[in-house]
């Protein structure tokens, strides 16, 4: 049980260290912040507290991927249309 949970924090570490290379504040504001997060509950060693960790991790992923998806969505309506008045 305690090597799942470990497997699923560093996935969860390294898709948020993936996704925050395009991060908009910039890849070292991401990456120091996201450290920071992990440091702050490294001593928690409640399986169910961990659960819900990854879980508001996966929705952060969720949360990023939109916010990506959204800013390629502006260029291409930037790109493709003419400014609305």
């Amino acid at each position: 049980m305690a090597n799942n949970l470990r497997g699923q924090v560093m996935r969860l570490y390294k898709t948020l260290l993936y996704l925050g290379r395009e991060y908009p504040q910039g890849a070292a504001y991401f990456r120091e912040r996201l450290k920071s997060a992990f440091m702050k509950n490294k001593d928690v060693t409640d399986p169910e507290k961990i659960q819900k960790l990854v879980a508001r991790g996966d929705f952060v992923i969720k949360e990023l991927e939109a916010l990506y998806f959204l800013r390629k969505y502006r260029a291409m309506k930037k790109r493709y249309y003419e400014p609305e008045k």
